[in-house]
């Protein structure tokens, strides 16, 4: 299995300059930023920053804001308040088209869209087009090559000619990442990718994603969970939210304690750390 990062030869759209030429290694910026929805505060005065080279985890029970916070990492929301940078555009003064080019995201939504019919080739292969369904576009071989390399990449390249709905679901996880890398983006957001995984499969994408975190020209990540296990080796820092508000932020050994995910999900907990890998159980 190929522990590199592939990169794009052909089928991506090329990035845009940075506004910022200083902030060049900045890839999220959020400064205040409150989100409210129908009265409801999904963010409260969240400032973060992710910078290119570093690999986030996201934690935070049921409605604490982790999805509200990737779709404006994403591109696919504007705050109420407060200011949204991603890869050097400010949120609401850019192309939010053009901006998604040059972002990975896996989301349960994207998931459900994808025809079960489709080939597994083509579930990877359409993201060149940002399109799910292949249908009258046209492909060119550099675009194939990097399709089939993703596909090798995550454990899946035997599996080319399935049908998606065919896909056990840790398979359908691998192939939405390799889908998400196909554009060779600059960011890539991973919304729980480990859930509904049994323990096998889980283990078996940590490994792939802590792979993909080693490589130091895999793009800045950004990956939500609920479970301290599933944080891949090789992530650096952790970002913990508790109803839209930062408990605690930092580099990830010193965020993720007991004494901060007691305060994050409203109930004792400790935390024991194995070599790279993390486990929470109540105290």
């Amino acid at each position: 299995m190929p522990t590199e990062l592939v990169h794009n030869v052909a089928g991506a759209a090329a990035a845009g300059p940075s506004q910022n030429p200083a902030d060049d290694d900045l890839v999220i910026d959020l400064a205040g930023v409150n989100v409210v929805r129908t009265g409801t505060h999904l963010l409260r005065d969240l400032s973060w920053r992710v910078e290119l080279d570093e690999r986030w985890v996201v934690l935070g029970p049921n409605g604490a804001g982790k999805t509200t916070l990737l779709n404006l990492a994403g591109g696919r929301a504007h705050p109420t308040s407060g200011t949204v940078r991603v890869l050097g555009e400010r949120i609401g003064r850019t192309d939010m088209a053009e901006l998604r080019t040059r972002i990975g995201l896996t989301t349960a939504g994207l998931a459900e869209r994808i025809p079960a019919d489709e080939p597994v080739r083509d579930v990877v292969l359409t993201a060149a087009w940002s399109v799910v369904g292949r249908w009258r576009e046209s492909y060119d071989a550099m675009d194939e090559v990097r399709a089939r390399a993703l596909l090798e990449q995550f454990g899946v390249a035997g599996l080319a000619d399935r049908r998606y709905g065919t896909l056990s679901e840790g398979e359908r996880k691998r192939v939405q990442i390799a889908r998400a890398l196909m554009t060779d983006p600059e960011l890539l957001l991973l919304d729980e990718p480990a859930a509904g995984l049994d323990l096998g499969g889980r283990e078996d994408l940590v490994t792939r994603l802590a792979n993909l975190a080693r490589d130091p020209d895999a793009p800045a990540l950004v990956l939500i969970t609920h479970h301290v296990e599933e944080i891949p080796p090789g992530f650096t820092h952790a970002l913990l939210l508790r109803e839209g508000g930062v408990v605690a932020q930092g580099l990830l050994g010193d965020t993720i304690t007991g004494e901060n995910l007691t305060r994050t999900f409203g109930v004792a907990l400790t935390v024991e750390r194995v070599g790279e890998r993390f486990a929470a159980r109540a105290a």
